[in-house]
């Protein structure tokens, strides 16, 4: 490619308020806090910003309240470069907010607990994507996530399928997946709990990850119309299964996890981007993985979010070999 991907992240705003303690508090009871921080967030918006600063050029579509926190969440769309303009107010929801407690562990990893409620993300309408029926065409990327209305990612979807436009269906927070909508997923990338869910298939990983049940959960979402598995499995790696087999990439080793808040998201962003910047799935893989790596060792959903310069200078360590740095010359 020649320039740079145009991506379309049709999503959800949350602004994240974020605790973080030595001990989650048990029923009923109460325990002190260490620290306390927002930082802008959503999934929706999150994929939007890590695609915009991996280089690619981003188009959001979304709804905010017409509050504090709404302004601040548009800002932050604004300061990574996403095009903001099909950003809706809403005059009578509130901005969505999520509750994130992290609880810290002495060797410096921690692991959270997320309550999000929705506001203004779930007062969408068809109306505002209707500008999509001119113009999902000249996108190379259309991204949903399940924090907004079903029916609009179902309509959304369809209308990147018939322009011929792929569809990366992000199945979080975990719902039940019209047919409609798996009808039209391109890529479908849950993790190994979501997979299991939607499937019924659990994927194994005592001794290494079980390919096999990749393949079956890839074949019994295939059988419902999506193309592609796209797969997180934490720190066993990732894999990507379809027509051409299973494709499994190891994590990168050593990483301290300070915050995993957004790793999915900027995970997903990051294939993504690289996917239309002409990466082979294994290798689009790979540099998400190093996205996402990145991601995890810092605080906060956007603030952690790399740019592709990091992202480089990251893989020059831990890139696998032979690794097509020259199609990512269109991201900059």
């Amino acid at each position: 490619m020649n320039r740079k991907p145009r991506i379309l992240v049709v999503g959800s705003f949350v602004m994240d308020l974020i605790t973080s303690t030595r001990v989650f508090p048990g029923p009923g009871e109460t325990v002190l806090g260490e620290t306390f921080t927002t930082a802008p967030g959503g999934k929706g918006a999150n994929q939007a910003v890590q695609a915009a600063r991996l280089g690619a050029d981003v188009t959001m579509v979304g709804k905010v309240g017409r509050d504090a926190f709404g302004q601040a969440l548009t800002a932050s769309m604004q300061g990574a470069g996403v095009h903001t303009e099909h950003v809706a107010l809403d005059e009578h929801a509130p901005s969505s907010i999520g509750n994130i407690t992290l609880e810290r562990f002495p060797d410096g990893s921690s692991r959270n607990r997320i309550i999000v409620v929705p506001g203004a993300n779930m007062t969408i309408t068809p109306e505002d994507v209707a500008f999509l029926e001119k113009e999902i065409a000249s996108f190379d990327m259309v991204m949903l996530q399940f924090e907004i209305p079903m029916d609009i990612d179902v309509r959304v979807a369809k209308l990147a399928q018939k322009a011929g436009v792929p569809v990366m269906v992000n199945p979080a927070p975990a719902a039940p997946i019209p047919e409609a909508l798996m009808a039209c997923a391109t890529y479908l990338s849950p993790n190994e709990h979501e997979a299991a869910a939607i499937t019924g298939i659990p994927i194994r990983v005592e001794g290494g990850v079980n390919l096999q049940d990749v393949q079956a959960v890839a074949d019994a979402l295939r059988s419902r119309g999506a193309r592609n598995l796209l797969v997180t499995l934490g720190e066993n790696g990732a894999a990507i299964a379809g027509e051409g087999g299973v494709t499994h990439v190891p994590s990168v080793p050593d990483v301290a996890v300070a915050d995993p808040t957004a790793a999915g998201d900027s995970f997903v962003a990051a294939f993504c981007t690289g996917v239309c910047a002409g990466l082979d799935p294994r290798q689009a893989i790979d540099f998400a993985r190093n996205t996402a790596a990145i991601t995890v060792s810092r605080m906060g959903a956007q603030p952690s979010l790399p740019t592709l310069d990091e992202v480089i200078a990251a893989m020059q360590a831990h890139a696998e070999p032979g690794f097509d740095f020259a199609k990512l010359d269109c991201l900059r």
